[in-house]
């Protein structure tokens, strides 16, 4: 028996209306394989490549060409050959827009041809249904145009195959319902739910965004999730400290210079981000392409102080925005996710010093006193005074730093010698290392979250101020133990920076560019360490842990998910 599919109620396009944008055909495809796809795309601004996505670019390179020109219905003769290459046409009544790949002419009736990667398919029309909608949204606004337009091709470039879409009354139905499904959801301003173990999920460009496991798992704690989002991320940071260093583009390659001698490169296909600490001077062309490939550039001052970074248009999720500036205004939000980044911090902080204690006395007594510390935070009311329980449980941590660096006979030892937290200036190396530390993890966030379509400068916990990233200060509070201050335990006490690695000038300390340098590599070998995730039980890098517990955030303020998960280790 037949099941009959209920069609969407039809939402006429706002024709007059000139604020509301024309609805591309491939963002209908979008809607018939997966509703939250398409709106994360259409209405957030969500894109990500996949191997998928650059194989279609690449088999589309000869079509996105444009070629050959295309007559008006009226001028078109019968029997007239026609191969109009690269043609872009909308209609304002419909509210569609579309650029087709190829348009041919034969016994006087125009027929679109998709072009398609991979193979064609062995279904019973030839073609999946999302790929036949948007073939058939192209016929609809060449009908538009006065053209006749009754069929299409697909043709599948890895198998060099032609389908034959006929443009029927059940098509043109399931395509128009398809167009005024996505009309509305994106009218609604509502994130549908994700696909549940759907095998689409896995192939998906956008699985890393859409976190499609991860939201049901939270959800309702069934299916654990796929390693969906954890794919090694193959583009790392490159960092220029040389001073009147010179970056610029050659080709796909950027070329470092001191004194106009090249001294290093790097591939722009590597490079995620660059990072410029000191006197750098980038070329305008070097800053064109970065901000075109959305390469951010973070700047930081002769001391590693951070300074801010230059991105390209920007992200536009105004949705994502736009909740966490309401919740940033709500003080039980405000609240509640304070007191569990808080509490996630002084836990890692207690794991840090269990993991790393090296005294001959047993770490019993600041272990319990930092156990009570993280249970205190569920029972503040204010942020005054969960900010107290947060800097009691930081003077105790601090106190026993001193335990988990390594002491030995070597009098060198002593130059690492802790006694409390300062900063501005630090006072001592290991100040000075937890200072660079930390404008390191700020980067890191900062980056992150802009990309993920924050603004990083209104946060939660940390109260806004101009210039301070409170966003960033807020999400890194339970990473500083686990990321920068195990990067300095691991670097002073396996000795990749030494006592002669740091100067010393009116009670200040700061580290020499070699020491820095040294200790730059130590901190992105963290950031590329893999751990296990305590909710979701995969292994990620802490470089792509950081981009999941923001987008974790992001589904929490958007009503995806009830709470957001903080990352707390064993």
């Amino acid at each position: 028996m037949a099941v009959e599919i209920q069609a969407e109620l039809p939402l006429p396009f706002p024709e007059l209306a000139a604020d509301m944008p024309l609805l591309p055909a491939r963002m209908v495809n979008e809607y018939q394989y997966c509703p939250r796809l398409a709106y994360l795309e259409w209405v957030q601004g969500e894109w990500s490549d996949s191997a998928d996505t650059v194989e279609g670019r690449f088999g589309h390179r000869r079509v996105d060409q444009p070629g050959g020109a295309m007559p008006s219905p009226e001028e078109l003769e019968e029997g007239e050959t026609l191969h109009a290459r690269s043609i872009t046409l909308s209609s304002n009544r419909l509210g569609l827009i579309a650029k087709m790949d190829l348009v041919e002419a034969d016994a006087g009736q125009v027929i679109p041809v998709d072009y398609k990667r991979g193979k064609r398919p062995h279904t019973a029309h030839g073609a999946y249904d999302p790929e036949r909608v948007q073939l058939c949204v192209q016929g609809l606004i060449l009908e538009e145009h006065g053209y006749t337009c009754t069929e299409g091709v697909l043709y599948f470039v890895e198998s060099k195959e032609r389908v034959l879409v006929l443009f029927d009354d059940e098509l043109r139905a399931q395509t128009l319902s398809a167009v005024n499904g996505l009309r509305l959801i994106a009218a609604g301003g509502q994130t549908p739910p994700p696909l549940e173990d759907s095998p689409k999920c896995p192939r998906c460009s956008l699985v890393g965004i859409c976190l499609p496991d991860e939201v049901n798992f939270l959800r309702r704690g069934v299916n654990e999730p796929r390693p969906l989002a954890v794919g090694q991320a193959e583009a790392l940071p490159a960092y220029v400290q040389a001073n009147q260093a010179k970056v610029s583009k050659k080709g796909e390659v950027l070329e470092i210079s001191v004194e106009d001698k090249p001294v290093n490169h790097v591939r722009l296909v590597e490079l995620s981000q660059l990072v410029l600490i000191g006197n750098v001077y980038v070329t305008t062309p070097t800053l064109h392409e970065l901000m075109r490939r959305e390469i951010p550039i973070s700047w930081h001052s002769y001391g590693g102080w951070f300074l801010g970074h230059s991105v390209g248009v920007g992200h536009k999720n105004v949705e994502l925005r736009t909740a966490q500036y309401r919740g940033s205004f709500d003080e039980q939000i405000c609240l509640r996710f304070a007191k569990s980044i808080v509490r996630a911090k002084i836990l890692n902080c207690r794991t840090l010093l269990r993991r790393n204690w090296r005294a001959d006395t047993e770490p019993d007594n600041a272990l319990q006193a930092l156990r009570r510390f993280a249970n205190q935070t569920a029972r503040v009311s204010s942020l005054p005074e969960l900010l107290g329980v947060e800097g009691a449980a930081a003077a105790m941590y601090f106190s026993q730093f001193v335990s988990m660096l390594k002491r030995d006979t070597d009098e060198k030892a002593l130059a690492f010698d802790f006694g409390a937290r300062n900063r501005r200036p630090p006072a001592d190396p290991v100040n000075a290392l937890l200072s660079f530390a930390y404008a390191l993890l700020v980067r890191a966030w900062n980056t992150t979250l802009t990309a993920v379509g924050f603004d990083p400068y209104r946060g939660f916990y940390h109260q806004s101020r101009y210039g301070r990233p409170a966003l960033s200060l807020d999400m890194m509070e339970p990473f500083r133990p686990l990321i920068a201050d195990s990067s300095v335990l691991t670097a002073i006490n396996n000795g990749e920076v030494r006592p002669s690695d740091f100067i010393s000038a009116a009670g200040s300390v700061n580290m020499a560019p070699e020491g820095r340098k040294r200790f730059i590599g130590t901190f992105e070998r963290r950031m590329s360490q893999e751990v296990t995730h305590p909710v979701f039980g995969y292994r990620i890098s802490y470089r792509r842990l950081l981009e999941l517990q923001a987008r974790l955030l992001g589904r929490n303020l958007l009503g995806d998910i009830l709470e957001y998960p903080v990352f707390t280790t064993r």
